[in-house]
């Protein structure tokens, strides 16, 4: 039986990364590729584990540039081949998917991490609560035994300045916890800042940088190297890539295209719609299997994960988590005793 079995699960690999050939579910990589270690390795894991665990056949598309029209052209062909539910991984997908929900009202499409404008009742946004990733991270920071703390965030946009306005609530809630004293935690702040910054941050004493976006990540990461002080990384597991990696704050890619797909085949798919995962659906959380912690225990973060899933006394529910126009810590409203922001100009 398990070899069958296991023979069966590798004619289906093989098959999903093959160039021809029809396939029921299919995903549409942003220009990249599969094993990116990000969104569309993680959608990928859940779509292929979902066709795996049903004996559905799937297959990856992967358009090899970052443009809407490579999109089409992908999803064009993945319909051609039978494709009855196509997966695009990422926020450049936005266009793409509201034009080919037009022009295939019989294909559902699940666009992942990427909120859409007008999602038609055969496409789903699907979006994950940075402010919760963010607040878990500071939160095991802090909890950990660090104190002079970074955040480096991507673009100003709301992802960005939801994973620092998290990371900052997360940081003095620990803090609160551990009845540390007024302006006992520092927070250097920026938002697009690389491994310059990093490199002058740590050179400053800041014992440990949240790295809260993909493309600076491997810059901090050997800023960090170089004075043996920790980051923190995002998305996905990062701790293969560096040994400064403490955790990792990671949006759950793969449950949440798994779970999309067991709706659409028990017919609880409601499209139309953006829909957000957070630690209450299992789509956030923090790497503890992999992380270097040892005073941060499993306890200790499951407790305070069951805290975030259940709203206890308002954990959730009372994160400032609105975009300003300036990104600024100042202009949000958080307040703060225990821990001290210095943002950038």
């Amino acid at each position: 039986g398990k070899i069958v079995a296991a023979a069966a699960l590798f004619a289906a690999a093989v098959f999903a990364g093959c160039s021809s050939g029809k396939a029921e579910l299919a995903l549409v990589t942003d220009g990249g590729t599969v094993d990116d270690g990000s969104v569309n390795q993680g959608a990928w894991s859940g779509l292929v584990q979902y066709a795996e665990e049903n004996g559905i056949s799937s297959k990856a598309y992967e358009p090899g540039e970052q443009s809407t029209e490579a999109y089409l052209a992908s999803i064009d062909l993945a319909v051609k081949n039978g494709a009855e539910v196509i997966a695009c991984p990422g926020a450049t997908f936005a266009q793409a998917v509201v034009s080919a929900q037009e022009s295939y009202p019989e294909v559902k499409f699940i666009a992942v991490d990427c909120a859409l404008e007008a999602p038609a009742q055969n496409a789903l946004g699907i979006t994950y609560a940075e402010d919760q990733i963010g607040f878990l991270a500071g939160y095991a920071a802090v909890k950990e035994g660090y104190r002079n703390l970074g955040f480096l965030g991507g673009p100003l946009d709301d992802a960005a300045q939801k994973y620092g306005y998290g990371f900052i609530q997360g940081a003095e809630y620990a803090a609160r916890e551990l009845s540390l004293e007024s302006g006992s935690v520092s927070v250097c702040y920026q938002y697009d800042g690389g491994g310059e910054t990093a490199s002058a941050w740590y050179a400053d004493g800041v014992e440990c940088i949240f790295a809260a976006d993909t493309a600076s990540e491997s810059a901090v990461m050997q800023a960090a190297e170089t004075v043996g002080s920790a980051v923190i990384g995002v998305d996905a597991d990062r701790s293969s890539e560096s040994e400064t990696v403490l955790t990792s704050a990671v949006k759950g890619f793969s449950t949440s295209v798994y779970d999309t797909l067991a709706d659409i085949d028990s017919g609880e798919f409601e499209g139309g719609r953006n829909v957000m995962f957070d630690a209450a659906s299992n789509g956030v959380g923090l790497t503890i299997d992999t992380a270097h912690f040892p005073p941060f225990t499993q306890g200790d973060y499951d407790a305070v994960f069951t805290r975030l899933q259940t709203d206890a006394d308002g954990i959730c529910s009372s994160l400032v988590n609105t975009a300003t126009e300036t990104g600024r810590v100042s202009d949000s409203g958080i307040v703060t005793t225990a821990v001290v922001v210095e943002e950038a100009e």
